[in-house]
């Protein structure tokens, strides 16, 4: 997908343009310099705070494309906290400015979403024993959106200047069948969409985390349809149950990659009308992923080359003097593959505040808001918010924020965010 040349100038501000004396960007001479430790001090004195809005975010539901409440709240905070130009936009993103110093430089965003993949009426109710709490969301994504605030808070007390504007964003759509729409549109339709320099996306816990492969994939419902008819008296006819079957056989004899990794699985399936009637109707649903694009085509031509055999093979075997079987492919979702290569400046310098704050740089890829930007070309990653998490996506999800460890993995994230944005050396 081209962009228009104004991105293109963006990105190369990040690199190209002069970097004041007054300005740094070595995580390790930030992270040595007074106003960095005073936004460290306000981390720890807002620990509570922090806490406090992650219990309450929490438990402000917000399933698959109805996150507008948590939204109106999020947005509530940003203007209370004096961000610029809060807005909530047309996806249902909301997004908010700390300027920079420097009225011709791009944006760094830093985001983290908003939903969660549990549908409307699933109690969230937080739980919390000792350090640890516990519903459904806490961890993916809820903690690090009062990250995101807790920053906006510590760069205030510390008085801290950047050169770089910031754009706070908490967006629509990463969970499931929300196909990543809300960042997709602040790429392609936002506001802002050619002024953006660097993307990241805080999601889940682990500080030393690094994702700089965007793991692609394409998700098809399959509708088998028939004449269908009585189990008994109409026995012999064609059977779109059967063809999906032969589906899911030929999908499973598909040999793919394991460099770049790429996957698939038959995970949904529904229809019938009851057990004693060959079904009319009947369908399949599948998930494909690969780290490259390429990979993910392939596959994905081969499985449509298999559904189509399926259908033709159950034509043949079966009589069709009542109708014949037809299969109707529906895209459900579609996630672009890219990265981020490992010597850009945004790798480098994360990679660079993880070690400083004592964590060892792990490098993976995954499915995140970051796809979007890195299939564009846009140097983005994705890092995790602090402290610890588990059982992501279960109803037993639960976090810790013992303070030491939480207040360490936050430094990482706001050390790299200072490091992009460049932090300038005086008082703001």
């Amino acid at each position: 997908m081209s962009r228009p040349f104004l991105l293109a100038g963006a990105i190369c501000c990040l690199a190209a343009l002069p970097v004041s004396a007054k300005t740094l960007t070595d995580p390790r001479a930030i992270a040595a310099a007074a106003p960095f430790r005073l936004a460290q001090a306000s981390l720890d004195q807002g620990h509570d705070h922090f806490i406090d809005e992650i219990v309450e975010l929490t438990q402000i539901p917000s399933p698959p494309f109805k996150e507008a409440r948590r939204a109106a709240a999020f947005a509530a905070k940003f203007r209370s906290l004096g961000l610029r130009d809060v807005t909530i936009d047309p996806e249902g993103n909301v997004l908010g400015i700390r300027p920079g110093t420097d009225p011709k430089a791009p944006f760094i965003v830093f985001s983290a979403h908003l939903d969660t993949v549990f549908p409307e009426g699933t109690d969230v109710t937080v739980r919390r024993d000792g350090t640890t709490l516990r519903a459904p969301g806490i961890g993916d994504d809820t903690r690090s959106l009062a990250v995101l605030l807790a920053y906006v808070r510590a760069l205030d007390a510390a008085k801290i200047s950047t050169r770089h504007p910031i754009l706070f964003v908490g967006t629509v759509g990463e969970e499931g069948q929300g196909d990543l729409r809300g960042v997709r549109y602040l790429f392609t339709k936002g506001s802002y969409k050619d002024r953006i320099a660097a993307f990241y996306s805080m999601d889940g816990a682990n500080p030393a985390r690094v994702t700089l492969g965007g793991v692609g994939s394409k998700r098809y419902r399959v509708t088998f349809k028939g004449p269908g008819g009585h189990s008994y008296g109409a026995f012999g006819i064609v059977n779109p149950m059967a063809a999906m079957a032969a589906t899911v056989s030929g999908l499973y004899a598909i040999p793919v990659p394991t460099n770049p990794k790429t996957t698939y699985a038959a995970s949904v399936t529904g229809g019938g009308t009851s057990v004693n009637s060959i079904p009319a109707e009947i369908f399949l649903e599948v998930d494909m992923r690969s780290e490259q694009a390429a990979a993910l085509a392939t596959l994905d031509h081969a499985f449509v080359a298999v559904v189509d055999r399926a259908v033709a093979a159950e034509n043949a075997a079966r009589s069709t003097r009542v109708g014949k079987i037809s299969a109707e492919l529906k895209l459900i979702g579609e996630r672009p593959a890219g990265s981020t290569a490992a010597n850009s400046t945004i790798v480098t310098t994360t990679a660079a505040a993880a070690r400083t704050m004592g964590y060892t740089p792990d490098y993976e890829s995954s499915s995140t808001d970051a796809n979007i930007a890195m299939s564009l070309g846009i140097p983005a990653i994705t890092i995790g918010s602090g402290g610890t998490a588990a059982r992501a996506h279960s109803l037993d999800e639960h976090i810790d924020v013992a303070k030491p460890e939480s207040l360490r993995g936050m430094s990482v994230g706001l050390l790299s965010l200072l490091a992009m944005a460049g932090m300038e050396s005086g008082k703001r």
